[in-house]
């Protein structure tokens, strides 16, 4: 049958570029002119930016092979489906952590409880191994718990309430080969943390007030376990000790090993990626033959084996603050209030110069070559300890950073410190980053290049006069991204989450990175998603409270847990995985994918949105969760 002359192609793709992309999927089913411009790369640029809408300034993944399988990377490749909801918990679900493997994620809550998860059974679903009550060494709930490098410890953070209701933490060691206790190590203050230093050895903080508005900071090595020969052999060593000022302390300790900081993941640098990809070329050119990608249509799997995920933004109103159970006083802050009750405001400026005074004369000198950025090849064995701190008031406000020598990596040596001259009390920090607002949230990328940083901003230009009266934060949550190997911070901040709390009432909201992804808790009632190299918003996370912590599986970027209020724990796969684990090996590989993947919807039973938009028949997107 005689159809006619055909468009030709230009006025086919002008077309098109007027349609969704939904649309130019269905019409390029309809032959074989039609599917060859669907399929045109300049069609899916255009697409993809005004869809995403991302600035054209930003260019394409470095790793991406074309813009038609980014596009579906990031609509795809998402875990925004809800799975399963773990409802094994009784009480606000604070924290989680995966293990290096992924085999195993540990939750901790104020139900007092350090729960320990399975996620390689065969049906795909989750379930519980494992669970801990810590009210028998009087702690009060579990906060944080972080599994050792090779997998056989589990270090659990939690408050302990000691006597007289004083509000310090404690860290227990579990081993996981019997679930057995094997340490237990005090915490001060409890948002601290504590953190693994290498397979054996961990870290934990003291305080000591030595002024009504100063103090000091000791960071310890605390050996996890002690061997029957270890009578002779020390089990603990001081490694920092710090001053602090105007009633700040030292919280949320965690280690960064740079052996990767010259061949990351992911480059945020888009100038630095253009070079890298010119060198790779240059590479490629002098020792490969070309290959050519010929356009064989291949397996699902082979299709979609790129990354994540897309969705939208939205809000909500204040109000659910008040339902967390009371927390004790930030970082033991009751000495300085009780403290400004008996001394005048000028006795304490007074102690603050004295302070600075003592400082400057009993500080250790900073070694500028153990933190100066190095050049290619060089400083591979260099371990930075990341902390907050602050100068200017007790809020969380700065980035401390100071590198761990490697005679410092284990237990062995002087105990406290007998290297130091008389004449040196401190150690000084070899590097500070000022975020200018409360930090409430720290993680690292799994190359451990980046840090990303949780902090509610203060008023621009704000000066503080009262230490104990900081600057009011704002609604807004923004995440900053700190390069470890310049230590200067992207100017590629992350906005989307919101929190309520004021500065007194401020808690923890944990954030996770995966390779091509970075999600955050908030209060709004949602986790977020964002896309680490194109700075957006890809999806949001429902539950009926607050958010606390999020956590990547480092197995597998497509599966993500999500830890509330509300008291469990929602685990998140992406549609491609929800789609391939309900498939027959038949349909595992259908003879064309474009077919397939505009057809997928007749097996799904979810309906979402992707940026905020309804999704048309032909590319169904599984909903994000009630």
């Amino acid at each position: 049958m005689d159809w006619g002359p055909s468009l030709p192609d230009s006025l086919v793709l002008e077309i098109f570029l007027h349609l969704p992309h939904d649309a130019v999927l269905r019409a390029g089913l309809t032959c074989r002119q039609w599917q060859a411009v669907s399929r045109d790369e300049f069609l899916w640029r255009e697409l993809f930016y005004s869809y995403y809408r991302i600035p054209r300034s930003v260019p394409r993944h470095p790793s991406a092979v074309s813009w038609y399988r980014e596009f579906k990377r990031l609509y795809d490749c998402i875990p925004c489906v809800e799975v399963q909801t773990l409802r094994e918990h009784s009480d606000q679900v604070l924290h989680l952590a995966f293990s290096h493997r992924g085999h195993r994620f540990s939750s901790c809550s104020k139900d007092c409880t350090v729960k320990l998860w399975d996620t390689e059974r065969q049906d795909g679903n989750i379930s519980l191994v494992h669970s801990s009550s810590m009210r028998q060494f009087n702690w009060g709930y579990t906060q944080f718990s972080q599994f050792n490098p090779d997998d056989t410890l589990l270090l659990v953070s939690g408050v302990y309430l000691g006597p007289h209701h004083s509000s310090s933490g404690e860290i227990a060691v579990i081993s996981l080969e019997n679930y057995t206790l094997l340490s237990r190590v005090r915490n001060k203050p409890y948002d601290v943390f504590g953190c693994w230093l290498n397979e054996t050895h961990l870290i934990s903080g003291n305080l000591h007030w030595i002024g009504n508005m100063t103090s000091c900071s000791v960071l310890w090595l605390n050996k996890a376990f002690q061997d029957i020969e270890s009578e002779n052999v020390n089990v603990v060593k001081r490694l920092f000790k710090i001053q602090n000022i105007n009633a700040s302390t030292i919280r949320t300790v965690m280690v960064a090993h740079c052996r990767r900081h010259d061949n990351p993941d992911l480059l945020l640098d888009y100038e630095a990626q253009s070079q890298a990809r010119r060198q790779k070329a240059e590479q490629d050119n002098q020792h490969h033959p070309l290959l050519f990608d010929l356009g064989a249509s291949g397996s699902e799997e082979e299709e979609e084996a790129e990354s994540e995920e897309q969705c939208g933004t939205d809000g909500r109103s204040h109000g659910f603050s008040s339902a967390r159970i009371p927390q004790p006083t930030i970082s033991g802050l009751d000495h300085v209030i009780h403290s400004r009750k008996h001394v005048g405001a000028r006795e304490l400026q007074i102690e603050t110069q004295v302070a600075q005074m003592m400082g400057r004369a009993y500080t250790k000198a900073p070694d500028s070559n153990l933190i100066d950025p190095s050049e290619p090849g060089e400083g591979e064995d260099k371990t930075y300890l990341l902390f907050t701190t602050g100068s200017l008031t007790y809020s969380p406000h700065q980035i401390g950073i100071k590198r761990i020598k490697p005679d410092q990596m284990t237990t062995s040596g002087p105990v406290l410190g007998e290297e130091r001259s008389s004449e040196e009390f401190f150690d000084s920090l070899d590097h500070v980053i000022d975020i200018h607002g409360h930090i409430i949230g720290m993680g690292l990328s799994p190359d451990h290049r980046y840090l990303y940083v949780n902090s509610r901003a203060w008023p621009k230009g704000c000066v503080i006069s009262d230490p104990m009266s900081p600057p009011p934060i704002a609604e807004e949550i923004d995440m900053h991204v700190i390069d470890l190997k310049s230590l200067r911070e992207e100017r590629r901040s992350l906005r989307a989450h919101r929190a309520f709390t004021p500065n007194d009432e401020c808690f923890f909201i944990f954030l996770d990175v995966s390779r091509d992804f970075v999600a955050s808790g908030a209060e709004d009632k949602h986790g977020y998603i964002w896309d680490r190299h194109y700075n957006i918003c890809l999806a949001r996370l429902a539950h009926d409270d607050v958010v606390n912590s999020v956590a990547f599986s480092p197995a597998d970027q497509e599966l993500l847990l999500s830890a509330s209020d509300d008291s469990t724990i929602k685990v998140w796969r992406s549609p491609r995985m929800v789609r391939l684990s309900q498939a027959s090996p038949r349909q595992l590989r259908p003879r064309s994918l474009l077919p397939s993947w505009l057809l997928r919807h007749k097996n799904s039973t979810f309906s979402g949105s992707v940026n905020g938009k309804a999704v048309s028949e032909g590319w169904k997107k599984p909903s994000e969760g009630k």
